[in-house]
């Protein structure tokens, strides 16, 4: 009996103890300053003050302390043993933060092990303002001004003198190319080149007359003989009617040419039926017999014969010499 009085008494001052030590514990964490602006870097210390003999676990922050909170550095650990007996143990980490607004650190526990479980000791919570920099007038925020007003250095000599001299040379060129050309120009004077380029239908009928001695169809050259075949019509739209249709398609050539005062007659069918048959050759891959072929180069030449331009001169001789035969 006296035994059992003897253990119980021993596990009850070791309870007591523990609370008495535990009640010696605490748990504190704060900035060096509750206010900063965005960038600036303090620390965040936390402290503990515990018994000696006693063992505790304090959590170790990593990146952040929180969101918005970056740790540079740390955590640096100091211990100190003050004349009561106690230890007191120092974290402290440099931190700073790149976005405005106000924070609040959760506390931080120091923890130790006892027969009843984990028990934990926890601080308050910490609080920052992080303020950005103010660098506009109060009067206005719609807009923002230099802090400091950029410095005007005065141009020297020695800046302006490569410019100059690029100007001087400039100059000269160009005066140079002047005078040369108006020498040319006075060598010349006097001659007048005379350009007598031949009528739309002769270069045409000429380049038609080409595709039919190179036998191109003949030789299994299908596509090659439409293509140089529309390219002679399109040529021939450029000279006779100032159509420009090498780049156009043929529903485009057919529409320009209307719009010069051309008429829908039997003689637009016969361009029609010779440029549609080049596409169905070309992008179709149409295959034409031998007759077609003849006769799409027909009717491109009689397009250029019935369509050449004849002077007024000309167009009247025939009607003269019917006036003289009656006449005479």
């Amino acid at each position: 009996m006296n035994m059992k009085r003897l253990i119980f008494s021993i596990i009850l001052s070791a309870a007591v103890l523990i609370v008495a030590d535990a009640q010696n514990v605490s748990v504190t964490s704060s900035f060096d300053s509750t206010k900063i602006y965005l960038g600036d870097q303090i620390n965040y210390t936390v402290t503990v003050e515990q018994p000696a003999n006693q063992q505790l676990n304090i959590p170790v922050f990593r990146d952040s302390l929180c969101k918005n909170i970056d740790i540079l550095a740390g955590p640096a650990i100091d211990t100190v043993r003050e004349q009561n007996g106690n230890i007191k143990v120092v974290q402290k980490y440099l931190i700073t933060s790149y976005d405005s607004g106000f924070y609040q650190v959760s506390p931080v526990y120091a923890e130790m092990k006892t027969e009843g479980g984990i028990k934990r000791f926890y601080s308050d919570y910490a609080r920052l303002r992080v303020m950005r920099v103010k660098i506009s007038p109060p009067d206005t925020t719609a807009k923002i001004f230099d802090i400091v007003g950029p410095y005007k250095a005065p141009v020297t000599i020695g800046e302006i003198l490569p410019w100059i001299l690029l100007v001087i040379i400039l100059g000269g060129l160009v005066w140079y190319i002047i005078k040369y050309i108006k020498k040319r120009k006075d060598s010349r004077e006097g001659i007048v080149p005379v350009i007598n380029p031949d009528p739309a239908h002769v270069i045409a009928l000429r380049e038609l007359e080409k595709l039919r001695d190179e036998k191109l169809w003949q030789h299994g050259e299908v596509k090659a003989y439409y293509t140089r075949l529309t390219e002679i019509l399109r040529q021939y739209l450029e000279n006779r009617f100032g159509v420009y249709s090498l780049e156009l398609t043929t529903e485009e050539t057919l529409d320009r040419l209307i719009k010069t005062g051309f008429k829908k007659d039997d003689t637009f069918k016969l361009l029609s039926t010779v440029l549609t048959a080049a596409d169905l050759v070309k992008f179709a891959k149409h295959k034409p017999e031998p007759s077609e072929n003849e006769a799409h180069f027909q009717q491109a030449w009689d397009f250029v014969m019935v369509t050449k331009y004849v002077p007024e001169e000309e167009s009247q001789e025939p009607d003269e010499k019917v006036d003289e035969e009656e006449r005479s």
